[in-house]
């Protein structure tokens, strides 16, 4: 384990093809999304390079390339740390959401077929069973599946890449609330399957909404709680 607290077993293997640097980085972001390195953490190049099995070179291009991206923030003279989101930050982030979602919710209305449902509906079913089994690493990873499902349905590339842009960001920040939303967002994800199975685009509009305004909400409730 790291002193600076990654949980055992956290640290994802380096298996995938390509440059060094860029498997570095995805495995520091894996890390940094789903929170085995918190807000604030120290990252400390040595410690990260010995875990991941690299040299401190590769760790310290993907550190600045993460601090480019604002997940990390460069120090002069203290290091290295994982980037803590401000509340503003977190509600442009969580409000451009709900705009993409909305807007997939209703055309995947319109477009999807038997088939589409019923692949949203196994992933309800894994993700009520997450929920009951309180795997919340689980339930994120299979809430992320499910609005990425949507996302497919609705058909439109533009909007897919748009999406993918935010998603990781939205993890980040769906990661401490999720056993709060808990039941209630499996919920929610059903009537939401309804809707689109009916074709009705205006209900998964009005519904999607709501629902990732929830999500938005908890995360603000959260510092008060």
């Amino acid at each position: 384990m790291l002193p600076t607290g990654l949980p055992q077993g956290a640290v994802p293997r380096l298996e995938r093809p390509g440059p060094l640097r860029d498997r570095v980085y995805e495995a520091l972001l894996e890390l940094i999304t789903t929170r085995a390195l918190r807000p604030g953490q120290h990252l400390v190049e040595s410690e990260l390079a010995g875990h991941l099995g690299v040299s401190r070179q590769p760790v310290r291009e993907a550190l600045q390339r993460l601090n480019t991206e604002g997940w990390v923030d460069l120090r002069p003279a203290q290091g290295a740390f994982v980037h803590e989101p401000t509340e503003e930050e977190a509600d442009q982030l969580l409000t451009v959401r709900t705009l993409l979602e909305a807007e997939a919710a209703r055309l995947a209305a319109g477009n999807a077929d038997a088939a589409g449902v019923e692949a949203l509906e196994k992933i309800l079913a894994e993700g009520l069973a997450a929920v009951d089994a309180d795997d919340v690493d689980a339930a994120v990873v299979l809430n992320a599946r499910f609005h990425a499902k949507v996302m497919e349905l609705a058909g439109n590339a533009v909007l897919a890449e748009l999406a993918a842009q935010v998603d990781r960001r939205v993890r980040w920040y769906y990661t401490p609330v999720a056993r709060q939303r808990g039941g209630q967002s499996w919920v929610e994800h059903r009537e939401l399957i309804a809707a689109i199975a009916a074709h009705d685009g205006q209900l998964a509009t009005r519904l999607m909404r709501e629902h990732t305004e929830h999500t938005r909400r908890s995360y603000h409730a959260r510092v008060t709680s």
